[in-house]
């Protein structure tokens, strides 16, 4: 069997250790059949080995190269390129989380970020941890939520390189978050996302009330999107692409084909097939085996 382990570097990376990995997975019965380069800081090695070997070789890879300054994919060679693109939105696809933000303008980021922080880390239940903060901002005027979204939502490196690739070469691409459908919209078209699910914020005369809608979309509910977007297109669970940093991306993040954990919390990072921790997200186009004369920028 066929599998493939891409090597993505950050810009200021010497050089790319493919020695080092052939070494590392020689022991295993993995013989080096052949390599793709993908760009400037991205390698494809294919490797031939051995039907279901791929979680060894990915534990003998990760560990020859952990003090390398790489993001890695070890994954069966043939079906990489995914039909579906998936993925949380805050702190993912943007560099922020829209509800501490908007706390800050309450004065409140202090209060409602520890809760953030411990529910992404999976230590509460992300639902009763979102209505809690919520709650913590009732009052805030809805002008608010644009101002928030123009001053503080700025998208990752590489999140439009990503959406707006996949989604040139036919692949659907849909933003899951956790958060709000004010900002979720608006990021999905900026990064070129096809749409967007998220949670709504209930507003009276002008002003949040401290209530969101329900059901609320967690954990559970991002894996029903990934179920509902892939029985829409007439695809398995494997030909998708799931991306996310916290908790509550994880159900979805097993599920998928290719899993990955972007800058993610470690129980995520411990379950996901393959974490970007170095680089940025157009790694995800590389794992996949886009070249970079192929990316849309």
């Amino acid at each position: 069997m066929r599998y493939a382990l891409t090597m993505v570097a950050p810009p200021d990376a010497v050089f790319l250790p493919e020695t080092v990995a052939e070494h590392a997975l020689a022991p295993l019965g993995a013989s080096l059949a052949g390599k793709r380069v993908l760009g400037e800081r991205a390698l494809d090695l294919m490797f031939e080995a051995e039907q279901g070997l791929g979680p060894e070789l990915r534990r003998a890879a990760d560990a020859a190269l952990q003090h390398f300054p790489l993001d890695l994919c070890l994954q069966p060679w043939e079906g990489r390129r995914k039909k579906l693109l998936i993925a949380d939105m805050d702190s993912t696809i943007i560099g922020c989380e829209c509800l501490d933000e908007l706390a800050d303008f309450a004065g409140l980021k202090e209060k409602v970020a520890p809760i953030t922080e411990r529910a992404m880390r999976g230590e509460i239940p992300f639902e009763a941890a979102l209505r809690e903060r919520v709650a913590m901002i009732a009052g805030l005027p809805v002008e608010d939520l644009e101002l928030c979204y123009q001053e503080r939502v700025r998208l990752n490196p590489g999140a439009r390189t990503l959406a707006r690739t996949m989604a040139g070469a036919g692949v659907r691409c849909v933003l899951v978050s956790g958060g709000f459908t004010f900002f979720a919209a608006k990021v999905a078209e900026a990064a070129g996302f096809h749409a967007a699910r998220a949670n709504w914020l209930e507003v009276e005369d002008g002003v949040l009330t401290g209530r969101v809608g329900e059901p609320i979309l967690g954990k559970q509910a991002k894996l029903e999107a990934l179920r509902e977007e892939t029985a829409a297109l007439g695809i398995g669970l494997a030909d998708a692409l799931a991306v996310g940093d916290g908790a509550n991306d994880l159900a979805m993040i097993e599920a998928a084909g290719l899993g990955v954990a972007y800058r993610a919390k470690p129980v995520v990072a411990a379950q996901a097939d393959a974490r970007v921790d170095r680089s940025d997200l157009t790694a995800l186009l590389y794992f996949q085996g886009y070249r970079e004369d192929e990316f849309v920028t």
